[in-house]
């Protein structure tokens, strides 16, 4: 058993090492996998392809199932008599039911969305997408489409429903959709009693993406009537195209009911089967036979495995190569088909294979590997009209790609010369034979450029006598009376020698050379080689640039070898990309859809709706890249516009748009959902009004107990140091005001010496404000007004703030500053509402307080990450990051740096991330569980604010803390450690952006201006003598 499992491991870190297939998350399955030979029975297995009855649905192109299990026994009779039971039951249940066994998997998904749905109630961190209490946070922009809202595990119902929706000819089939009347009397099955409330419940939630003032809708009560229909009870998260496969079945049933009733005497039209499904025709030989069949098809299934674009899994679900069987000792057969394009559908749409099962583990997995796409598709060379043309062209490429396979190997044998296990260029192996023919020999020992009069030890004495005069000295002993003069330099010597003894020792001959050089070489010896090494070098230089040169052209030729315009007539342009980012039992699923009139593409996850570009589609959906690829492709045809343009009214030849396109119940609908949306708004809206009264009152209120409690203008103790740092401020505008006023022997009134002092307060802050200053001073953090400043606030707020400043009670209490007082509360008391907005007059104060309280989040947490506290300091930075990038939405000079803030939340993050990974590095018990401890509750619930950022160092950061844990992979550990990283790396595996709220914010003390003006200094400054590459 142990030899198997290290077998397991290496292939799994073979996986790994694939330059092509190598998938991290896939290889963490195979080596994390207990028991890799039996496979689970409660695995999920929901991709496998089922067998549907309906011949429309005949799986196409796709490869011979490898991973059949052979299901024998002992008792082969037990066997059949218990499949013949299985397969009547089935049948059973289908007649009684009109439901497919395909259907009652659905139905465990969509129990599985509901339940989901349900939990998430009950859980004790919500998550961010919750709908936000303030319905203006939930209010649709003019023009922006609308959202839809994940009611777990539903994000794979929100891409494909969009997909849909925007494909304007399929929204105006929905919206007009109308029951059959005998289906109302009498439904003749379940599934007809199925279709007409799903069918309404989808003209519902259509009309309110048309019409809604709600920036995303709840799509539950269509969910609702699905989970309805089908009873199950397992769990698992549904494959986008099975899904999209079985809506547009229910979809064809609904309309195939209204289509019988509204045709007498003719063959009804399904709109559902003319906009998604074509035929093909399907040519081959089997068993020495020729056959022609046609057939229906939907989604086309395509293989991704082993291909690097979309022709070439079309090519390869195009021609099912000519297969050998032996059905008789006498003869053999050859066998094969092609498949022919016939009648293309005007949505096709293409399934991606990129999920299959893995019968060594019995799980399934998913296939990462790159599978490019363009955004325009020719479909000519398929077409059943271009057959011969097309076969030649692709015996042309047949050819040209063998001679490239020859050009590709001899190209080999000249970048990668060599017999041995490392291969060089050859032009440069006969470089480098020329540098070396070419090299002087110098013929000096190393060693005697190393200073020997200064030993090691810093000891300074005469210098060491060579090795071989140290041989010929005498020994000491034998030195005699008559040596005594030199007794003492041989005593020295002796001294000496021990301590460079092992370096003389080590010296190499005298006559090695410094570097390689030949040691013997005549100058014309030299001048020959040199010759013939330049001739052979230029010689293999224009060989490699004439193959090279040969393998581009080729490669230019297959490239352009259906660029003529006969095979360019068939245009399909991609409408919609469905992404699943994960692995194969969890992730998340978005769509990019392109829109024709702002001729950009759109990203709709969920609830968010925005812009994208063509970059960020490629980047997420061709796969090799952060788990993410695309696996449902649909493209329109380019030539029938219909399909995504808005329809005109017949009368006034106006474009039908927004409620206009509505029928008369479903713009009731619409506008019922809209006046409960607009009530919801103006509620909230009078209690956020009442508050703010309530919130004026009892600020009048304490205002006039304090009056009544305190004889007038009696000096009154500054609550806090602000108040006194104002008070200073204030006090010192009003002496200047008094001088310059005696300067200039002007009015010394109360009410002008306010004027002066206001307007030389004014210009002190407005000079502030215009200031270039070091990071380390924020003048904004000193004074409100230059907050203000910076931002723009308009006139009014400035000058009421003002006023406010000089009406202070806290003032000093000499006759001068207890009038100007006194004028200050006058001129406050007779501003009305009409003035000066006391409602953004309030907003602008809350959003200065918000700075101030961001201030304080990012300064605490920027200490305590240079003290190391990277635990506490991540909480602070989180909530400074996220209520900074709140600030910085309304403008610029709302908030601080973003970059600073988002560089050391990530460094939190590592730092976290390298601290966990060393105490589970250690072993023991205690400092494991710690370390995991760290991972769950601080790293992994961040991982999706890095991923939601999507920068690259964000991104680059995740996949390094990935890395770390997953290199410990294939490491031999004790069981319990294999068990808890086994548990442990799915969740700092999965890919879901869906962010869930982190620990609750810390209470904040209160800090005066001068103390958090002096920290702040502090610790931007020490941050300033970090080198700025290194942020």
């Amino acid at each position: 058993y142990g030899a198997q499992r290290a077998e397991d491991v290496e292939r799994g870190l073979e996986r790994v090492a694939e330059p092509d297939n190598g998938d991290l998350a896939e290889a963490v399955a195979f080596l994390t996998e207990k028991n890799a030979k039996a496979p689970q029975q409660d695995e999920t297995t929901y991709y496998q392809t089922s067998q549907v009855p309906s011949d429309r649905y005949i799986s196409v192109g796709s490869q011979a199932d490898t991973n059949v299990i052979d299901l024998t026994g002992d008792d082969k009779d037990d066997l059949q008599r218990a499949i013949a039971l299985s397969l009547e039951e089935s049948s059973r249940a289908f007649r009684e039911t009109g439901i497919t066994d395909e259907e009652q998997a659905i139905s465990r998904v969509l129990e599985a969305s509901i339940a989901e749905n349900k939990a998430s109630l009950k859980r004790t961190h919500t998550e961010v997408w919750s709908d936000s209490p303030n319905p203006h946070d939930r209010k649709r922009i003019d023009g922006c489409p609308v959202g839809l809202k994940n009611v777990g595990n539903t994000c794979w119902f929100s891409a494909v429903i969009q997909s849909l929706f925007h494909l304007l000819e399929f929204q105006r089939l929905v919206l007009n959709y109308s029951p059959p009347a005998r289906v109302l009397d009498l439904p003749r099955n379940q599934k007809e009693h199925r279709n007409l409330p799903f069918m309404q419940e989808l003209r519902n939630l259509f009309s309110l993406m048309v019409g809604s003032k709600r920036k995303y809708v709840d799509p539950s009560r269509a969910v609702e009537i699905l989970k309805d229909a089908f009873k199950s009870s397992e769990s698992q998260q549904q494959d986008v195209s099975e899904f999209t496969h079985k809506l547009l079945d229910w979809l064809e049933d609904a309309f195939q009911m209204k289509a019988e009733e509204d045709s007498v005497g003719e063959k009804p039209k399904n709109p559902m089967v003319e906009l998604f499904y074509g035929r093909f025709l399907a040519v081959g030989i089997l068993e020495g036979k020729k056959f022609e069949n046609t057939e229906m098809f939907g989604q086309y299934p395509l293989q991704v495995n082993g291909f690097k674009d979309l022709h070439e899994c079309l090519e390869a679900a195009m021609i099912e190569g000519e297969i050998e069987s032996l059905h008789s000792a006498e003869n053999s057969a050859r066998s094969g088909q092609e498949h022919w394009f016939t009648e293309l559908p005007p949505v096709l749409t293409f399934e991606l294979s990129r999920f299959e099962f893995n019968q060594a583990l019995g799980r399934p997995e998913k296939i990462h590997s790159k599978l490019e796409f363009s955004s325009v598709l020719y479909m000519d060379r398929y077409m059943d009209r271009n057959r011969e043309i097309t076969r030649i062209k692709r015996e042309e490429i047949r050819r040209l790609k063998e001679h490239l396979t020859l050009l590709q190997q001899r190209l080999e044998r000249y970048l990668s010369y060599g017999s041995g296990p490392k291969r060089f260029p050859l032009a440069d192996v006969l470089q480098y034979a020329m540098e070396f023919a070419s090299s002087k020999p110098v013929c000096t020992s190393p060693v005697e450029d190393i200073d020997t009069s200064a030993p090691p030890g810093g000891t300074t004495g005469q210098q060491l006598p060579s090795t071989a005069e140290q041989d010929a000295l005498p020994p000491a002993e034998s030195l005699g009376p008559t040596s005594a003069p030199s007794t003492a330099p041989s005593v020295a010597q002796q001294q000496r020698v021990p301590v460079h003894k092992p370096f003389t020792h080590s010296r190499l001959r005298p006559d090695l050379p410094m570097h390689p050089a030949p040691r013997h070489i005549t100058e014309e010896e030299l001048r020959v080689l040199e010759g013939c090494l330049h001739r052979w070098r230029s010689e293999v230089e224009n060989d490699t640039c004439d193959l090279q040169g040969s393998i581009s052209r080729i490669h230019r030729s297959i490239d352009l070898m259906y660029s003529d315009k006969s095979m360019m007539q068939v245009p399909y342009r991609l409408h919609a990309v469905l992404v699943h980012e994960g692995q194969a039992n969890a992730g998340h699923y978005w769509a990019y859809i392109y829109d024709p009139h702002q001729c950009c593409w759109m990203k709709y996850n969920d609830i968010s709706v925005t812009k994208s570009s063509w970059e960020e589609l490629v980047r997420d959906s061709f796969g090799g890249y952060r788990n993410a690829s695309a696996y449902c492709l649909m493209y329109i045809n380019d030539k029938k516009p219909f399909l995504i343009e808005e329809e005109f009214d017949k009368e006034t030849g106006q474009i039908l748009s927004g409620m206009d396109k509505l029928p008369p119940d479903l713009k009731r609908y619409v506008i019922e959902d809209n006046e409960l949306f607009d009530k919801e708004v103006e509620e909230w809206d009078a209690m956020q009004a009442r508050k703010a009264q309530q919130e004026k009152l009892d600020l009048a209120s304490a205002a006039a107990a304090s009056t009544a409690q305190d004889p007038e203008y009696m000096e009154q103790p500054s609550p806090t140091n602000d108040f006194k740092h104002l008070q200073e401020d204030t006090e010192r505008a009003i002496s200047r005001a008094v001088a310059a006023a005696a300067a200039a022997e002007q009015d010394r009134s109360p009410e002008a010496l306010l004027n002066t002092a206001i307007k030389l307060e004014y210009a002190r802050l407005v000079r502030f404000a215009q200031e270039d200053t070091p990071p380390e001073i924020d003048y904004r953090l000193q004074h409100i007004i230059v907050y203000f400043i910076q931002n723009e606030a308009p006139k009014k707020i400035l000058e009421r703030t003002l006023l406010t400043q000089f009406a202070d009670r806290n003032l000093a209490f000499d006759e001068r500053c207890k009038s100007i007082m006194k004028v200050a509360r006058a001129k406050l008391d007779l501003i009305t509402p009409e003035e000066v907005n006391m409602d953004a007059y309030e907003m602008w104060h809350q959003d200065y307080r918000n700075f101030r309280e961001t201030t304080i989040f990012m300064v605490t947490g920027l200490e305590l990450f240079q003290k190391s506290k990277y635990g506490d300091a991540l909480v602070y930075l989180i909530y400074s990051h996220q209520y900074n990038k709140e600030l910085l939405l309304k403008g610029p000079y709302r908030g601080h740096d973003e970059d600073l803030l988002t560089y050391y939340r990530r460094e939190c993050l590592l730092k976290l991330n390298e601290q966990a990974a060393a105490m589970f590095e250690s072993g023991e018990e205690p400092e494991v569980t710690s370390g995991l401890s760290i991972m769950n509750e601080l790293v992994v619930p961040c991982i999706p604010l890095l991923l939601a950022q999507d920068t690259e160092k964000d991104l680059l950061a995740v996949e390094d803390m990935r890395n770390r844990w997953c290199s410990y992979l294939g490491q031999e550990m004790e069981a319990n450690l294999q068990e808890k990283l086994t548990d442990f790396l799915p969740k700092l595996l999965d890919c879901s952006t869906e962010i869930k709220s982190f620990h609750d914010p810390p209470n904040l003390p209160s800090y005066s201006t001068l103390e958090l003006c002096e920290r702040f200094s502090r610790i931007m400054s020490a941050l300033g003598r970090v080198s700025s590459s290194g942020r």
